[in-house]
């Protein structure tokens, strides 16, 4: 086990205030590789967009097609990583290791299906998929997307296998393998892209389809280190234990249980994102530029939240033993990092905007507007550090129907003031002000879940046996916690 994990087990019996300054080391050490492994992802990308532009605009919008569906498809193999994650790091927290090997043939078999139909379908139906996003026809944009995607769906098996590979190593505490295993394979697309896609010597000029091929062998170049290291670190968290664990129709049973909601919950925060630049397209191409610029650098941040929910859900998932009042340190000290994060980056932005937006465009109309977009993100990114942040506690409880909860009411306000605020007379800030009051109900929601979660102002709820946490009742604050659902025991099996 790593560092981090050894020292999550031990955060809630350090003595206050000793044990919020561990927990915060624990979500740093965890948290710190994750968002390094999330930015290494989001440079490489940025630069092999560079790369293709160069063949021009048809090409870019080929390969803009393939990553929105890969962003949509990461949603689906989720259910299994997270699963994974959270199964492993309870088994390993409670002491029970022969559930381990029984966790990894689960998530295999899980794999196995997800990437045959991924893979196997989308290869045979890529000419409707493309279709789908860019129209028939005979197209520059669909002939390059139809090549790029030929190659692409047979790699989302690679794809998938990552982040299952990924999401084992997390929930054994160790999150500074991903990250390098990451920065190998980013690092041999960024080698691999000119060679393909313009040629050198011997190797052929495949413009689009070598930017898929390059992004395909770096990540198998990165999965085959992974599964090498994968196998010693399972060796040494398996130990000498022989006890018989549950099955792996069970452990799937569970799986689902847990990786579902939050497969539903990225997929509709995708869903949400695609339905606002919609509306942000109405008013012209000017706010949906600076819209668009603005996403991409509030990206930059809001990993950094989503960095502390995947530390955050380890630790809750390794601590359960210590009950209520270890969720209840771990969902405190992770909403304290995130919010400092994300209010530094919002003032940043709010103060020198403008500044920011001239890096990425030299049209005065979009800097403008973007400055505008960046003086309404302090309060939103605030509020959403605290609901990313948060989350994790839900996640490594096993409560997840909670975040996807979260999420579907955070739609049900957004959708409707994103298309009738900018009909008064905010026009376009009306779509800003709308994220803010989506995000702020999602704020409000998500702490009286944690509240009831993490037993706050409960005397009888800090991690004793009546509040059924430390005799392996597998459900931290009773029956009814977050979002009064019924928990996912992944104690017993």
């Amino acid at each position: 086990m790593s560092p981090e994990s050894e020292q999550s087990g031990r955060i809630d019996a350090v003595g206050e205030p000793g044990a919020s300054a561990a927990a915060r080391r624990a979500l740093l050490g965890l948290g710190v590789p994750v968002y390094c492994e999330l930015l290494s992802g989001v440079v490489a990308g940025i630069i092999d967009t560079l790369w293709v532009a160069r063949l021009g605009e048809a090409a870019v919008g080929a390969v803009a097609v393939a990553s929105t569906l890969e962003n949509v498809l990461l949603g689906v193999i989720l259910m299994a990583g997270t699963g994974a994650t959270i199964l492993i790091a309870d088994a390993l927290g409670t002491g029970r290791r022969g559930v381990v090997p029984v966790v990894v043939r689960a998530v295999a078999t899980l794999w196995l299906a997800l990437s045959s139909v991924v893979a196997v379908g989308g290869f045979l139906l890529r000419d409707r998929v493309a279709t789908l996003f860019v129209g028939g026809g005979d197209s520059d944009v669909h002939r390059l997307a139809v090549g790029f995607l030929a190659v692409s769906f047979p790699g989302m098996a690679v794809f998938f296998a990552q982040n299952v590979v990924d999401g084992l190593f997390k929930g054994t505490g160790d999150t500074r393998t991903p990250m390098r295993t990451a920065l190998l394979a980013n690092g041999c697309v960024l080698v691999l892209d000119p060679l393909l896609i313009y040629g050198v010597g011997d190797l052929p000029r495949l413009g689009v389809q070598g930017a898929a091929l390059a992004t395909l062998a770096g990540r198998a170049v990165g999965l085959a280190v992974s599964l090498l290291l994968l196998g010693r670190a399972l060796g040494r968290v398996r130990g000498d234990q022989v006890a018989a664990g549950p099955s792996v129709a069970a452990v799937l049973r569970r799986m689902l249980r847990i990786g579902l909601p939050v497969s539903g919950d990225f997929v509709l925060r995708m869903g949400m994102s695609a339905a606002l630049v919609g509306v942000v397209a109405r008013f012209g191409a000017g706010p949906l530029a600076a819209y668009g610029i603005g996403a991409k650098v509030m990206l930059l941040v809001t990993m950094s939240c989503y960095a502390f929910r995947q530390a955050a859900a380890i630790l809750t998932a390794r601590t359960r033993a210590g009950g209520r009042s270890a969720a209840r340190l771990i969902g405190r000290q992770s909403l304290l990092l995130a919010s400092i994060a994300a209010c530094g980056a919002g003032l940043l932005l709010a103060l020198g905007g403008h500044r920011v937006m001239r890096l990425f465009t030299a049209d005065p109309a979009v800097a403008d507007a973007g400055a505008v977009f960046f003086s309404y993100l302090l309060p939103y990114l605030v509020l959403l550090a605290g609901v990313v942040a948060l989350g994790g506690v839900f996640t490594g409880a096993g409560r997840t129907r909670a975040l996807f909860t979260v999420t579907v009411l955070g739609a049900c306000v957004q959708i409707p003031l994103a298309y009738g605020l900018p009909a008064t007379s905010l026009g376009v800030q009306g779509v800003w002000l709308s994220m803010i009051l989506a995000t702020g109900a999602q704020y409000g929601v998500t702490w009286a879940f944690f509240r009831r979660l993490s037993g706050e102002g409960d005397p009888g709820g800090d991690g004793d046996p009546a509040a059924g946490d430390a005799k392996g009742t597998g459900e931290t604050g009773g029956r009814r916690g977050a979002g009064a659902e019924d928990a996912v025991d992944v104690h017993k099996w």
